[in-house]
């Protein structure tokens, strides 16, 4: 905000105090202004137009004035390099990158670089890719999942004012040769099990001109005829290269673009969202005021570096000087992992956390007997106490607690979770099991990540807390699906942000920047929010997948999938409806094991389970377990699926059901037909039962 802007606010505000005599201002006790400066809870209200009256924009309570845009105890850090040149003139022998060794085979314990050495090679590999004539502001392709060298060539690409552009290890090759012809990407860091792959179809990406294999041998990379114009070295060789012919930093300013991070949406070819080092910065230098990050944590990374989520952690743990160990590369292994690097902060998606939940529940429900009667007046003794403000006794840690906490390495002291909602349920069952801080959060690419997140000492689930500091947040008017900034006894609206996060558009695509971006610099980002009291964040429905069936009601499917996600039977849910018929449709990917075990109790008999999916019996039992999930989660009479295929495939990236992030979005087009047969059924079947289903 400039500062004319800043002044206008500031008159605003002073507009709502009443003079007494000489003496400072003394506050009213109207609402407007009590709002702003006795009960605002975690954000506070602002009016977006003077002229309007109407406050309505919200900011953090950490700063209601004016944006963060830089580190409040480093305003110097105005650019990832800055950030990277801060951490290791701080920090410089502490660890830094820690990987497992493997020794004959087997996997050990960690092995550390430290702050100092990662530096160096930072420094080698920037200067390498000069030695190879790569100019300044190229675009740099990491085809890899998360390791050392990932964040070694982004360090070196900060340094030398390169872009970095990830591409996803999930992408399939006609994603890849668009995003690298689309970004002209000149380099691209690969590891040998993709190498060969880039090599088939090298043809067509022309602007490539040096391709770097990571944990290449020296005698194994294949040499290219000159007439291909490309070069393949190893990681290794580069760095020697480097080393050899060390060159000066070339360091970016903080308008500068850092990133083009290519989002894999539902439809259509990836969009780059331009990120520049300001942008990310800001982001982090926001989330520190209410998140420490200390130089005494461990940080497991596994989340794809490719996304944002994963990105901004690594620039919050780079200003703190944490210390970072990489997984395997096998999420079946995490855990392993897990207990040999007892991390301190453990940041997930919510697949992940369900999935311990329901291993823990299991687990004590199998215990029985006596087990089982003390973890449940454990749970419920520290949950009153949490939900009270007190602290649980000690004893119920000692006897029931410490034993879960193992299974994360026993020292985690704060867990994110981000990505896609996360049911309350889990939410308070990790706080109360892992006895630590549990913050929610709520981020796009598009805006650096994180929008908004739970505070600390915020006890209440079910939200995704306050603004960040760095951005301002307003809901807009959904007249079409009756959300309103009227709504009682909360308002409602399609959730805006602005600030220094936000992206400088997508690249060369300006169409789709309009599209999301208004002329006030406020970007839609299609979720539906609400306001709760104290200002906390809640996320209700989704605007961009709605449809409207064929009385007229409008759905939001991705929102009725969350609520059937906690049917016992459902591994993954695509709700189906359209403007022609008046109900809604569901094809389930069943639990295997879950219908497998309600077949035994029920005596059923069958060949495989396909025939056991094709039961009525089992459909039946599906349908009648998400109906009672659906009337807990009070959803609409006309939000309930009237009908249900099961199957037994599950929906994955290989059958193009999904999208290839940790969100795991089910791309509808691509649903719609490949279940069109399934879908025509179940409206036959309705229109058979009930001829009313049909529109006219």
């Amino acid at each position: 905000m400039d500062s004319i802007a800043a002044q206008r606010r500031l008159k605003a505000i002073h507009g709502h105090l009443a003079v007494d005599g000489d003496s400072f201002p003394q506050l009213r006790p109207n609402l407007t202004a009590g709002e702003f400066f006795i009960d605002h809870g975690y954000s506070v209200v602002l009016p977006e137009k003077l002229q309007t009256g109407k406050w309505n924009v919200h900011r953090s309570a950490y700063s209601p004035l004016k944006l963060v845009s830089r580190f409040h105890d480093h305003p110097e850090i105005g650019t990832l390099h800055d950030n990277f040149v801060h951490a290791v003139e701080t920090f410089r022998d502490y660890k830094y990158l820690g990987t497992r060794i493997r020794v004959d085979g087997t996997v050990g314990e960690y092995k550390w670089m430290t702050y100092g050495e990662a530096a160096t090679a930072r420094s080698e590999i920037g200067s390498g890719l000069i030695y190879h004539g790569i100019p300044k502001g190229s675009c740099i392709g990491l085809y890899f999942i998360n390791r050392p060298e990932w964040l070694i060539v982004d360090h070196a690409c900060s340094a030398y004012s390169s872009i970095s552009v990830p591409l996803y290890d999930t992408l399939g090759p006609d994603a890849v040769k668009f995003i690298v012809n689309h970004a002209s990407v000149q380099v691209i860091f690969c590891v040998p099990q993709t190498l060969n792959s880039l090599l088939s179809f090298l043809s067509d990406i022309p602007t490539v001109r040096l391709i770097v294999v990571v944990g290449g041998i020296d005698d194994q990379i294949p040499s290219l005829p000159s007439t291909t114009g490309v070069q393949v070295v190893t990681y290794s060789k580069l760095l020697s290269q480097g080393r050899s012919n060390l060159q000066p930093f070339c360091p970016p300013k903080p308008d500068d673009v850092a990133t083009i991070c290519y989002t894999s949406g539902t439809t259509g070819t990836p969009k780059g969202a331009i990120l520049t080092h300001g942008n990310l910065i800001a982001n982090v230098a926001g989330t520190s005021l209410s998140v420490k990050f200390l130089s005494s944590d461990v940080y497991i990374s596994y989340l794809p570096l490719a996304h944002i989520y994963e990105r901004v952690n690594q620039i919050a743990t780079v200003y703190n000087g944490v210390a970072v160990g990489f997984y395997q590369g096998d999420n079946m292994k995490l855990m392993d992992d897990v207990a040999a690097l007892r991390p301190t902060i453990f940041s997930s998606v919510p697949r992940l956390y369900n999935r311990i939940y329901a291993g823990i529940l299991n687990a004590v429900k199998t215990s029985g007997g006596l087990r089982e009667r003390l973890f449940n007046a454990a749970y419920n003794a520290k949950k009153q106490a949490i939900l009270s403000g007190k602290n649980a006794s000690p004893m119920w840690d000692k006897l029931v607690f410490n034993k879960i906490r193992e299974r994360l390495g026993g020292r985690v002291r704060f867990m994110t979770s981000g990505a896609s909602p996360l049911s309350p349920d889990v939410m308070d069952f990790l706080k109360i099991c892992f006895g630590c801080r549990v913050s929610e959060g709520y981020g796009m690419t598009e805006t650096s990540c994180v929008i908004s997140g739970m505070d600390e000492g915020d006890n209440l689930s079910g939200h995704v807390g306050s603004p960040n500091p760095a951005c301002e947040i307003k809901l807009v008017d959904v007249p079409e699906m009756n959300y309103t900034s009227d709504d009682q006894p909360y308002p409602r609206g399609e959730i805006c942000v602005r600030g220094p996060i936000i992206f400088k558009g997508y690249y060369k695509d300006e169409v789709q920047t309009k599209e999301v971006v208004d002329e006030d610099e406020w970007f839609h980002t299609g979720d539906i929010g609400m306001w709760l009291p104290e200002g906390r964040l809640k996320i209700i429905d989704r605007k961009k997948n709605i449809f409207k069936l064929a009385q007229g009601e409008y759905i939001a499917p991705e929102k009725i999938e969350n609520v059937y996600a906690k049917c016992k039977f459902i591994a993954q849910c695509f709700i189906y409806g359209d403007s022609l018929n008046s109900s809604l449709v569901a094809v389930v990917s069943v639990d295997q094991d879950v219908l497998k075990a309600w077949a035994a109790s029920e005596g059923i008999k069958y060949e495989d389970l396909g025939q056991l999916c094709n039961d009525p019996r089992a459909r039946a039992a599906v349908l009648a377990d998400m109906d009672a999930i659906g009337r807990e989660a009070q959803l609409r009479g006309f939000e309930f699926a009237k009908a249900v295929t099961l199957v037994h495939e599950p929906f994955t990236l290989e059958n193009g059901l999904l999208t290839p992030t940790f969100k795991a979005s089910v791309k509808r087009p691509q649903a719609k037909e490949y279940f069109a047969k399934a879908i025509a059924n179940m409206y036959a079947e309705l229109s058979m039962s009930d001829p009313s289903q049909k529109a006219p």
